[in-house]
């Protein structure tokens, strides 16, 4: 832990730079904007279908699966030498299916439902 202390700090560092400076532009944008007389409403999103719960739900669902998978592979004198190759490739793989999953569900609600980008562009 000693030796990431300093990574750690930096990064903290760094990222309070980068957020003050982001929300200073941003202030700045949204005084003059409101000085041009632009409507409010730009400065709010819409409210989309929140899917994400789904979405990292079945990733989560994926891996812990891919891990599962892989603790047998490895358990089997197949990989008894490449461990890591069966836990990496089955974590990728059933997190990758499940992202597949997620995409012909999403695709399936969106025709169901007439709402045609909500789902689809997160």
């Amino acid at each position: 832990m000693l030796e990431l202390t300093p990574v750690l700090v930096l990064t903290v560092i760094f990222g309070a730079i980068v957020a003050i400076v982001y929300l200073s532009i941003r202030k700045k944008e949204r005084m003059a904007m409101m000085e041009k007389g632009v409507d409010a409403s730009v400065f709010f999103t819409p409210k989309k279908s929140n899917s994400y719960a789904l979405k990292y739900g079945l990733l989560l669902i994926g891996i812990a699966l891919g891990i599962l998978i892989g603790n047998i592979l490895a358990a089997t004198t197949a990989f008894m030498y490449e461990k890591e190759a069966a836990y990496f490739s089955m974590v990728f793989l059933f997190g990758g299916l499940a992202l597949v999953i997620y995409y012909f569900m999403a695709k399936k609600m969106v025709d169901g439902n007439g709402d045609n980008d909500s789902l689809m562009k997160k």
